[in-house]
């Protein structure tokens, strides 16, 4: 029961972290984005746990919109990504969320320690050279947070590769009423060239917006896919 109790807490925290971060990005107000992480609303280690599954898109509206972050939400950013590195065995993906964390604490001038690895160091990804269709999108959902304008990583090289790929994966979420995925999906395709046309990306990101937006998550993904095309970092 006290587990179960946990993760409803957590899955909460997460949900109202991601409605936070959507809320910042279509008004621009910082404060709006770290409200669930400084108000008290969430424990300690509740707050930090949802920092880790919202990744570096915690911090979306700095990146996106240049707005500064709430300092008590950095705080809490930051003592997510120091205090948790990745184990010699985590999956790939928790390897590449945890190294998008730390970029964008570099992005903002806030070294995030030594347990992190040093500027500019990047995991593999030879578990996606050459996995199918189906699997790279999914992997690129998961790893959303890494689709940024004017940022280069191993993975968004390899995305660009492949945009057909990419294209198949999100009618196949679609399809399968995957918002979540769908909604990943989109916006890594806003920031890929060849992009097939027939695709008619913004009528389905407009249906995924439809269908899947009540879900913070979702729309999480679908304001930064709304914002990034003429979005430029620092």
């Amino acid at each position: 029961m006290e587990q179960s109790s946990t993760s409803a807490l957590l899955q909460g925290a997460v949900l109202d972290l991601a409605s936070d971060v959507v809320s910042a990005l279509r008004s621009g107000d910082h404060v709006r984005a770290g409200s669930t992480l400084t108000t008290g609303g969430a424990g300690e280690g509740v707050a930090r746990a949802a920092v880790r599954v919202l990744g570096a898109d915690t911090l979306l509206p700095a990146a996106l919109l240049r707005v500064p972050p709430d300092p008590g939400q950095l705080a809490v950013f930051k003592d997510a990504v120091t205090a948790h590195p990745p184990r010699p065995d985590a999956a790939p993906t928790v390897v590449w969320s945890h190294w998008a964390m730390a970029r964008a604490l570099r992005r903002l001038d806030q070294p995030p320690g030594p347990t992190v690895g040093e500027p500019g160091a990047e995991p593999g990804t030879g578990w996606l050279d050459e996995a199918g269709w189906q699997v790279l999108t999914h992997q690129l959902a998961v790893l959303a947070p890494l689709a940024l304008p004017g940022e280069e990583c191993a993975v968004t090289r390899l995305a660009r590769r492949r945009p057909v790929d990419v294209a198949r994966g999100f009618v196949r979420a679609v399809r399968r009423r995957d918002w979540q995925q769908a909604a990943g999906a989109g916006r890594w395709l806003t920031l890929l060239d060849g992009v097939p046309e027939s695709l008619g990306l913004e009528a389905g990101l407009d249906f995924v917006r439809l269908m899947g937006g009540s879900d913070p998550r979702v729309a999480l993904q679908l304001e930064a896919a709304r914002l990034m095309p003429a979005g430029v970092l620092l």
